[in-house]
Order: C-alpha cells, then structure tokens, then sequence
C-alpha cells in the first residue's frame, strides 16, 4: 500500500472561493483556466465528476448485499485545452502546485505528485488499454468538503477517465466500464483496497435517483428519489476515522464466522451471510457477538430492498424511517459508529422536522445523513451542532445537497 485513503485536499480556502460548498459554472470555470493557464484561442472544455453518498445498505455490500447510493450536486470541476505536445498539466484551485506528467515517459506511482497519482494510473490505464491519451492543460476545482466521506478519490479517477474518453468519442462511454477501471487504478496503482460502490455511484449517478447496487454482480437499477419537501443533510462529526480499518477486518472475519456456522448446520449451503434467514442465525448461531453482527447483515439487506419499494411508491417518510432503523442496527448490532455519530444522530431525531437519520460510510467518524424538512434546515443545524458540541467539544459541519448526474460535460 502506498499510503492511507485520501481525499482530494482541499486548501483551507483561495484566493477565488471562501470556504464552503461553492458551486461554480461553465463560465467561471472556463475564467479560472485563463487566470491558471493564460488567455490564447485553445477551446476550453469543462466537466463536472460528483461526490457520491450511500443512503442506506452498509455494511452489506462484502456479504452479498445491495448498497443504494446515490451521486451529488457537489463534486470536482474541470476546464482544459488540449496541448500539441504529449504533456499533461494539471493544477488544482484547492491546493498550491501542480503535478507535470509526460506522456512519453513510464506512468508510475511517484509520492511527490501526491492527488496527481489517482488521474495519472487512469491515464496509464487507458493507455494500456490503446486509447489515445492527449496532451492537456486541466484546471480542476472540488467544492467537496475536505475529509467528509463523500469519495472525492472516486470522483476524481472517473473525471479523469470520463474526460478522456469523451475526447476519443463522446458517443462511446461506457460508464460501468469506466467505474471497474476507475475501482482497477485505486486498487492496484494507488494502492487502496477499496470495493466498486463509490466509482460506481460517480460514473452511473443519475438526477434525483439512487442506485441500487449488487457489488458482486453490478446488477443495478434506478429508484426515484423524489424528496419533495425534504433535503438531504450530510453532517460531518468533523473527527478522523480512527477505527475503521481494523474494526472493517474484524467484521469481516466475523460475518465469515458467521456464514461458516450456518453452512455447517444447513445441507443447503448459502453463498454469502444475505442469503441466511432471522431464523437460521437464531437456531445455529450461539455466540451472541457473531449473532448480533449476521443480524445487522440480514435485516440491513431487507430495508434496502424496503427502500426500493418505499421510493417508488414516493413514501419519503417511511424511506426516512429505514434510515433511522438503519443507524440503530450499526449502533446496537454491529457496533461500528461511536459517541461522535450516535450523538449526531440522536440529536437529529430529537428535532422536529427531520424524518430520518444515520451514519453512512464505514463508521467511526466520518458523516450521517438526515432528512430535514426544508422550512426547518437552518434551526435544524443550529441545534445539532449545540448539542454535539456540549457533548463532543467539536462543531460539526452540515452541507445540503439534492441528488445529481454522474460525471458529465458542463454546458
């Protein structure tokens, strides 16, 4: 491994963009290129490749589970020309720097070109594959907020990928391909052990609409995401993921103890710890630790596909009450959230207006997620973030987003 999961740093902020979800357009995008890269006659193309979230479904998806992300509104923008000359040039508003790559040369894994590595192994790859690789000046700018959890690694590999096969042949995209090549680069040129979701939900994101995702499979489909009258609240405890990996491994091992218990006892062998019943973990399953955690598995796989059925019967409340149920089986059975999310959480619900919450993402940190009502989004985040504080010394951050379109051209 070359180093932990990062996500795309973000300067504290610039010259250009106080701290904050700033969205920005075609035209701005296409102004901080000149200021970046000179004023000539060179088109500027510009992109947008988004954050994503998972709404519900953790947890599940290395079980056999479904996940059901979605992508977002906020996300990593790009403005670039094309160069005569077999160069890339890339420079983020986000951070000083800028990371050179030469086209001629063997694209390897080089620490000093730091987020410049996630674009440079897409590059490699798709050379690898034949495709024509251009030389480019990029300007890129993320209104992702630092350390949330939102996959700005993911958004920037399919931006990367996206763009360059847009130059090839904007017609011939395939999307799922391009999140299993993206999945390919972080694996194995990065060096990150990550499953397919968060370039998956980037590359196949669609507009007011989650996935539902079969990561062994790639089996998916959309559901409606009509919220209506409600937003979607991401709240970050604003503390570091300290747990997650070794807590993620014993889990794990956990849920194969789990699977390997009841296939012991059942002449039907399962294929994965979704496809067991309530009834097999209470008859096989004695140790109360393993029991708890083959629960939170089942019946977390049955409230996403509830999910499914509640979006497209448009029962945002009761979708709201999934989530709820959700955060309550992390909490109580696989015990992966921790004081900073079961008091973000907690204190959510507490509020009137909101119809939903739950930590999303591994856990330990990291964000949840809340379904306020609209009239109440502002006096929503004053009173979380009073009450987290008093328990947490930490204020929290709060970011609205509607559910948006996968990595695409900015007209």
């Amino acid at each position: 491994t070359h180093h932990p999961k990062h996500s795309f740093p973000t300067r504290r902020s610039s010259d250009l963009f106080k701290r904050g979800w700033r969205k920005v357009n075609r035209e701005e995008m296409m102004q901080l290129f000149k200021n970046e890269y000179g004023v000539d006659n060179r088109e500027i193309k510009t992109f947008l490749s988004p954050g994503r979230v998972n709404l519900i479904g953790e947890h599940i998806d290395y079980n056999g589970g479904f996940v059901f992300p979605g992508a977002l509104t906020v996300g990593i923008y790009a403005a670039l020309s094309l160069r005569d000359d077999n160069k890339i040039r890339m420079r983020s508003k986000n951070v000083a720097g800028e990371v050179i790559v030469n086209l001629d040369e063997e694209l390897v894994y080089k620490k000093e070109d730091d987020w410049g590595n996630y674009p440079k192994g897409v590059m490699k790859a798709l050379k690898d594959l034949g495709h024509e690789v251009p030389g480019m000046d990029i300007v890129l700018y993320s209104n992702i907020p630092d350390g949330a959890g939102l996959s700005s690694s993911a958004a920037l590999e399919v931006l990367m990928a996206y763009i360059i096969l847009y130059l090839e042949n904007p017609e011939q995209i395939d999307r799922v391909e391009v999140s299993k090549l993206c999945q390919k680069v972080e694996n194995e040129f990065v060096g990150v052990n990550c499953g397919i979701m968060d370039q998956f939900a980037v590359a196949v994101g669609k507009k007011d609409h989650a996935i539902l995702l079969d990561c062994a499979s790639l089996y998916y489909e959309y559901a409606p995401l009509n919220l209506g009258d409600y937003s979607l609240v991401i709240m970050s405890t604003n503390k570091r993921r300290e747990l997650a990996d070794s807590k993620y491994n014993e889990r794990r091992a956990e849920c194969e103890k789990a699977l390997e218990i009841i296939n012991e006892n059942k002449t039907e062998k399962l294929e994965n710890l979704c496809q067991a019943t309530l009834e097999d973990i209470e008859s096989f399953i004695k140790d109360e630790t393993i029991k708890k955690r083959a629960i939170h598995v089942v019946t977390e796989n049955e409230r996403v596909k509830n999910s499914m059925e509640m979006l497209k019967a448009n029962d945002i409340l009761g979708f709201g009450k999934l989530l709820t149920a959700s955060h309550m089986s992390l909490e109580n059975d696989y015990e992966v959230t921790g004081l900073h999310l079961d008091t973000l959480v907690h204190e959510a619900l507490k509020i009137e207006g909101c119809i939903g919450a739950r930590m999303t993402g591994a856990g330990f940190g990291g964000c949840a997620i809340a379904l306020v009502d609209n009239a109440k989004v502002e006096e929503f985040k004053e009173k979380v973030s009073v009450a987290y504080k008093e328990v947490t010394e930490i204020t929290p951050s709060f970011y609205t987003s509607n559910i948006g379109e996968g990595t695409h051209v900015l007209n």
